[in-house]
Order: structure tokens, then C-alpha cells, then sequence
């Protein structure tokens, strides 16, 4: 016969589960007593492998914050799963993400069109589709249909403002020839080039297009050089654009390049010189708006250097001059701030009200100056950058902050 205080234990403890269990069924998915669960897709591998390092980047850095107490009393698991660049396979990632893994929001998923593909998806079973990695200008400018989307970088419509308005102001002779990926994430820059360049002597003289699955992009270089261009405008993910490089310079072909942020980290600018003998990289010009973890300017600066020791623990035998890891840190660390305002109970609709609000100026993974800003009526976290220009194999910044605002 049992006592009658093991029979009040057992009952007590019968009445903690209960209420333990209503209390997990009623928190959204992906929340426990102990986790929040992230989770995104990323090319690991496929034609644009050079961005895994940006899943990398944000993975070692809240492996940092989990060592320090995570968010409020909860761990951050962050699963990402490779989807080869695939928007086919981007869709059938994030499904099970959402279905068979619960996650709490989808985070840092890398790419325009695999963003688009699962868009509605998302918003229609009310996920958070949280920071996309894709400047596309609908993440920002549709938030009223997609209100549980947001960016995180400088829209491409800002950036490819930014290069025309900088050759209208300095180079109002130009002729320009455009290599551009032939999808929205392309023709958004060449919107914004199109704007910087109105009303000036500026004129885009060739535009060649290619695709995510081509080989090569020769056919595309030798037909913008003919077109007598003296400007050449590389919007292309890493691999097409070291071979713009490469092939205008097998044609002799030295013009003035504006190489896409996507593809201007340091060690892909150092691939493209093929070991300083493409002379068509010298003096490039693209925008900068992180630290550059090869800029000596930086070398003792106290988020570069936690920048160096969490990559060091955290993800063994990562490169650390590749800046993509700087882009996930930074990500990473604003979304460790949105989480901690959602409190100590986090829902996915108070994750998506903390990003109409959005208030950070000391994100210490971006340059000085650079603010990240959200309201109800503006949803483009950062729009303001550097110019910078390649010189002797490094990236050097000139002029002031550029600030651009969607309209």
C-alpha cells in the first residue's frame, strides 16, 4: 500500500508534467524551456558554394553567445542545410525545416530566387522568414504582403544606385557594359544603375545575361568588349565574376570594373587576379559596408578581433579573411538582440512586431557610422555603405557614408 505522502509526491509531480506539457504545447514551434530553433538553407556546395561561409559565420557566433547563457536562460540551435543553389531544393529544405523540424523561424537563407520560392510559403503559416541574405528590393519593399519577411544587406537597387550615381558624379562620359545574372537579384542592380545614371552623360552601351546553371560567362565578356565599352559592371555571384575577370583580360580588355558586393570579398578578388597577373582587376570599384578582416585599419579593432577568436573556436579551419564570415556574424548578432526584446517567452508574432522597430547603430560588425533602421512604413535594414577601390591587393575605402532610402 502506498504512503499517503509518496501518493502526494506522485500526484505533484503528475501535476508539474501536465502543466509543464501545456505550457510546451502552447509555445509556438521551435521554442522549449531551453532552445530556440533556427533554421535556413544554404549552398554548401553547387555553383555558389563561395556563400557557405556565411551559414558558417552565423553558426560560430551563437555557438559564442550559447557559451555565455544564450538568449534569456535559452540555447540557439541553428540548423542549415545545403540546398546546392538549387530554389527546387531550397523549397524542399525549408519544408522540412518547418514540418519535421519545427523550427522557429526560417533564418540567414542565402539567395533571391530560392528567398522568392518559399516566400509565401512562410508567411501564409505566419514563419518568419528572418533576415534573408539577398538584397533583392522586394524583401523590403513588399513587407505589406509578406509581413513575416525582411532583408538584412544593402538592397541591390541601393547598391547598383550607388555605382551609377558615382559614375554620373566622376565619370560622366562613361559607356558601360553590364554582365548580370539573369534573375531578380541581376536585374534589381541594373534598376539601381539605371536611377544613378538618369539625367546624366552616362550610358549603358551592352547588357549580356547568363544563368545560374551555365558553364562559363566567355561568350558574354567577349560581346560587352566589342561593344566598346570602357566600363564593365560585374553583377554576378563569385564564380561568373572571377571569370569576367579573367576572360576580359585574356582579351586584352582593361576597363574600369564595378564588381557587385556579393563577389567582392578580398579572396575572391585575390582568386580573380590569378596570382597579380590580371591586370584587369586593378583599381575595381565596389561598396563596403562590414569590416574587412583583411584591412590592416581594422587589425586591432575589439570586434575583429572576437571576430578572429569565435571563428578560431567555433568553426575550425574556416578562413578568416573571408569577409562572408563577417556578413553571419554580423546577421547573427542582430538577431541574438531581436530575440532578447521578444523576452523571456517568444512568440514568432512578437519576433515579427521587433522588426518593424529595428534601432542599432552599434552592431560592431559593421563600419562605423552604419546603422541598422526598420519602421512600420520602411523595411530595409541597412542602407547605407563605402565606396571602396582595389589598389596593390587590398580593398581601400574613399569618400563618405552613401545613404539611400527605398521610395
Amino acid at each position: 500500500m502506498r504512503s499517503p505522502r509518496l501518493f502526494l509526491s506522485m500526484v505533484a509531480l503528475a501535476g508539474a508534467i501536465a502543466t509543464g506539457a501545456t505550457a510546451a504545447s502552447g509555445a509556438d514551434p521551435g521554442i522549449t524551456a531551453k532552445t530556440i530553433l533556427l533554421g535556413g538553407t544554404s549552398p554548401l556546395s553547387g555553383p555558389a558554394s563561395a556563400y557557405a561561409s556565411v551559414a558558417r559565420g552565423a553558426d560560430a557566433y551563437f555557438k559564442y553567445v550559447n557559451a555565455r547563457g544564450g538568449v534569456n536562460g535559452r540555447r540557439i540551435a541553428y540548423k542549415y542545410v545545403d540546398d546546392a543553389y538549387n530554389p527546387v531544393q531550397t523549397v524542399q529544405a525549408t519544408r522540412q525545416l518547418v514540418e519535421q523540424d519545427k523550427v522557429f523561424a526560417i533564418f540567414n537563407s542565402l539567395g533571391t530566387e530560392h528567398n522568392v520560392a518559399t516566400r509565401d510559403y512562410l508567411n501564409q503559416l505566419r514563419v518568419p522568414q528572418l533576415f534573408v541574405a539577398s538584397g533583392a528590393t522586394t524583401f523590403g519593399r513588399d513587407h505589406r504582403r509578406y509581413p513575416y519577411t525582411i532583408g538584412f544587406q544593402p538592397s541591390y537597387q541601393a547598391e547598383g544606385w550607388i555605382y551609377g550615381t558615382y559614375l554620373a558624379r566622376t565619370r560622366p562620359g562613361s559607356k558601360l557594359a553590364i554582365l548580370f545574372q539573369n534573375d531578380d537579384y541581376g536585374k534589381d542592380l541594373m534598376a539601381g544603375v539605371r536611377q544613378g545614371i538618369a539625367r546624366s552623360k552616362v550610358k549603358i552601351v551592352a547588357a549580356e545575361g547568363y544563368e545560374v546553371t551555365a558553364t562559363d560567362v566567355q561568350s558574354q565578356i567577349a560581346k560587352l568588349k566589342a561593344s566598346g565599352a570602357n566600363t564593365l559592371a560585374l553583377f554576378a555571384t563569385p564564380k561568373f565574376a572571377i571569370q569576367g575577370y579573367v576572360f576580359a583580360n585574356r582579351l586584352g580588355w582593361r576597363p574600369l570594373v564595378l564588381v557587385n558586393a556579393v563577389s567582392s570579398a578580398s579572396n575572391i578578388m585575390t582568386l580573380a587576379s590569378e596570382g597579380g597577373t590580371n591586370k584587369s582587376v586593378a583599381n575595381s570599384v565596389s561598396i563596403v559596408y562590414l569590416k574587412d578582416p583583411t584591412d590592416a585599419k581594422w587589425r586591432a579593432d575589439a570586434a575583429m578581433k572576437l571576430y578572429r577568436s569565435v571563428l578560431a573556436k567555433y568553426a575550425r579551419g574556416a578562413n578568416a579573411k573571408d569577409v562572408y564570415h563577417v556578413y553571419g556574424m554580423a546577421v547573427a548578432h542582430e538577431t541574438v538582440r531581436v530575440l532578447e526584446a521578444t523576452g523571456k517567452n517568444p512568440t514568432r508574432a512578437a519576433l515579427v512586431a521587433q522588426l518593424r522597430k529595428l534601432s542599432d547603430a552599434s552592431n560592431p560588425f559593421l563600419l562605423p557610422g552604419i546603422a541598422i533602421r526598420t519602421s512600420g512604413t520602411e523595411r530595409f535594414p541597412i542602407e547605407q555603405a563605402l565606396l571602396q577601390r582595389w589598389s596593390k591587393g587590398s580593398w581601400q575605402s574613399f569618400g563618405g557614408l552613401w545613404g539611400y532610402r527605398a521610395g
